[in-house]
């Protein structure tokens, strides 16, 4: 289990009250507050130490390489470089390796955490921002930089990293998945990518994806990239090398060089003429020594799912998103909400693995079934929710009973207050009469 400390960085003032300032990164993660309380930057700071973890882990850097510039670079790229102050203070703990920012000593340093080697399993790291609406007319808009042949930069692309980064597994998806169409999950409606267009039918009717509703456009590239990543991550690891790029290839080839040349002859037969060529027992130790190198797991990070959502609809965008987790036990979700349904939804979920491990009748069983899917349901030691608190800066984590999230969270409590507006006014209208 990763974990992350955070003090005096962006609208995070005090952080995680309790457990030392350590918030806990669990199988899911889910964080609840009001705009401006920090629910954006605690995921994309989790998603940024992720990813330089696992970048050091495939060699692509290394540990000696990193210091406070390149560390607020990459703030920069996730729109954070105003975050910082002279009393910032950021610790994160993962699989592998962990890492420290001082701001105030120009400090950032990283290390190896041993009694964790051997247990890492490389993740996919995907940010599904809450932009994703944009990506029905990016089309219409620079989607990266445009560079000089002497390395200046022309024209800077207008769309943030993340939503760029996304658009490209989008486009992936879609090549894969839509081209004869990917059910949704809501109003049997289904999308389709031909011809370089993108379409939904619903009842037989067929419309441009501009012209579909804010819902469909919000959880069309939510739901198409998660279900595409977290079958990709599952697929033999050795089909996966003929998917990479070259340049990819080619250093997946040099990093393995350095450890056995023996093993970089296997790889590039492996490249050259698929698994096929392999005996059996090259196939095992490549598959092995490929897994530093190549995701097997999915590291899920996804903004504000109730997006323009009704909801019924929220619900059944919660199912799919906790069985795409589900599917490996190395997969994460991270969620950041406004919604209370959603904090509802999750305990269905929870209370329904607790059901399902009780119910011993495959007719109770289906009943169950009927309102969260077996795939969905989750256990209340793999989820934890976090409330923040936009005006001291600080995290609290959300009770439980028995192991069912709690009611009593701010969002309910702000459900409650308009229930008690409402009964004030039906008291002042006796007074009209």
């Amino acid at each position: 289990m990763s974990r992350i400390k955070i003090k005096n960085f962006g609208p995070i003032r005090e952080g995680f009250v309790g457990n030392n300032g350590w918030l806990d990164i669990e199988k899911v993660t889910v964080m609840i507050g009001d705009q401006g309380s920090g629910k954006s930057t605690v995921a994309k700071l989790i998603s940024m130490f992720s990813w330089i973890e696992k970048s050091i882990h495939r060699r692509d850097i290394s540990v000696e390489q990193l210091n406070i510039s390149v560390f607020e670079t990459l703030c920069k790229q996730q729109e954070m470089e105003e975050y910082f102050s002279k009393d910032t203070l950021l610790y994160y703990e993962g699989d592998v390796y962990s890492f420290e920012c001082d701001a105030k000593n120009k400090i950032f340093r990283g290390g190896t955490i041993q009694s964790k080697k051997g247990q890492y399993v490389l993740p996919k790291i995907q940010y599904v921002s809450a932009a994703r609406n944009l990506l029905t007319i990016l089309y219409r808009i620079p989607t990266q930089d445009i560079v000089a042949k002497d390395g200046s930069i022309i024209e800077k692309s207008s769309i943030p990293f993340m939503v760029r980064d996304l658009n490209k597994e989008y486009l992936r998806a879609l090549s894969e998945l839509a081209k004869n169409g990917f059910s949704l999950p809501l109003n049997e409606t289904s999308v389709y990518y031909q011809n370089h267009s993108t379409f939904i039918k619903a009842k037989g009717k067929a419309i441009s994806m501009s012209a579909a509703s804010s819902g469909i456009q919000s959880i069309t590239p939510l739901l198409l990239v998660s279900h595409f990543l977290s079958e990709e991550v599952t697929a033999n690891i050795l089909d996966k090398v003929q998917d990479i790029d070259d340049n990819r290839k080619k250093q997946i080839e040099n990093n393995l060089a350095k450890e056995d040349a023996n093993i970089v002859e296997k790889y590039r037969q492996l490249c050259n003429f698929g698994k096929g060529i392999l005996a059996k027992e090259d196939a095992i130790l490549l598959t092995n020594k490929l897994k530093q190198y190549i995701p097997t797991s999915f590291f899920n990070i996804v903004e504000e799912p109730e997006q323009n959502l009704f909801p019924t609809s929220q619900q059944k965008v919660i199912n799919s998103l906790l069985e795409y987790n589900n599917a490996l036990d190395s997969n994460k979700l991270i969620i950041t909400t406004h919604s209370p349904y959603i904090i509802g939804y999750m305990t269905l979920a929870v209370k329904a693995m607790e059901l399902y491990k009780k119910a011993k009748k495959e007719e109770v069983r289906a009943q169950i079934n009927e309102i969260v899917p077996q795939k969905s349901a989750i256990s209340y030691d793999d989820l934890v929710i976090y409330e923040l608190d936009e005006k001291d800066g600080s995290i609290h984590k959300l009770d439980t009973y028995k192991g069912i999230p709690s009611s009593k969270n701010y969002l309910n409590s702000e459900l409650s207050e308009k229930n008690e507006l409402y009964a004030q006014l039906l008291d002042i209208e006796d007074l009209c009469q």
